[in-house]
């Protein structure tokens, strides 16, 4: 269901002109966004020329078919790109936001495995309660559990003890406070020839703003995301089975993970100091 639309009063509406005035406008706004789409293009050049550095240490995954290993998650591609969703070993359910960028993700896997490129989420809850969530939200992606390796430490989206300890935690290339143990993110690798590999590109926070296809659409509407007033802007996000009638926003409220639950035996045996 769609959330109560806000007053229309609240909306600054632009001034009503001729279409002679509109087309005129929109050429102007058109020659800017041509210049962002070759400043994108620029960008997106300047990304794929970054140094690669090799991957060395060995991670291991629990799959639906068992266990996988980094080249594993490749699917017989030479690129693999991860997403990093926020599901942490005690959680009830995944983040809501991250599974707004995975509402996203299964029409697009067909797509990249016709351009070499493997898609693959990955979570630090053990496999059982990502299975259990995937069926709910009725995703299809390939979706590991990395409970017990160093891969989610390692790439920057899942507090270590310490940090959690202080407070504050290495994310996005420095040091920030961030509401949650896990964090989100996407990471690229590359795989040579000889099986060989390589970590080419980490993104996070709002970098990860281009996966949201939902995100661009709201865009292009007079409203656009409409989250100027809300502390956190992701709050009026829900999982997609939690939209109901009479859905309402709280503008004063912040990023709160999911609950955990009271049986932590889930996470015997993984430690990380």
């Amino acid at each position: 269901m769609q959330a109560k639309p806000a007053e229309e009063k609240n909306m600054d509406r632009p001034k009503i002109v001729s279409q002679a005035e509109w087309v005129a406008a929109r050429k102007e706004l058109l020659k800017k966004e041509k210049e962002f789409t070759r400043l994108r293009d620029q960008l997106t050049r300047q990304r794929q020329e970054l140094p690669w550095e090799k991957v060395t240490k060995s991670y291991v995954f629990d799959g639906p078919k068992g266990k996988e290993t980094l080249a594993d998650l490749f699917g017989g591609r030479s690129q693999l790109i991860v997403y990093h969703f926020m599901f942490g070993p005690e959680w009830v359910e995944g983040c809501p936001s991250c599974s707004f960028i995975s509402d996203h993700v299964d029409g697009s896997v067909v797509h990249l495995a016709a351009r070499d490129v493997r898609l693959a989420v990955v979570s630090r809850a053990p496999l059982a309660q990502i299975e259990a969530f995937k069926k709910r939200m009725g995703w299809r992606f390939h979706w590991v559990s990395s409970f017990g390796s160093d891969f989610n430490y390692d790439y920057q989206v899942t507090a270590t003890k310490e940090e959690q300890e202080k407070g504050e935690a290495y994310y996005n290339y420095g040091m920030q406070k961030f509401p949650s143990d896990e964090r989100p993110g996407t990471s690229v690798f590359f795989k040579d020839a000889g099986g060989n590999i390589f970590h080419t590109y980490s993104s996070y926070s709002r970098g990860l703003d281009i996966l949201i296809g939902a995100y661009n659409w709201l865009d292009l509407a007079p409203k656009g995301r409409d989250e100027a007033g809300l502390k956190h802007g992701m709050a009026w996000v829900r999982h997609h089975d939690k939209y109901g009638e009479g859905y309402q926003v709280d503008a004063k409220a912040e990023y709160v993970q999911p609950a955990k639950a009271t049986d932590s035996s889930c996470c015997a045996g993984e430690h990380r100091s």
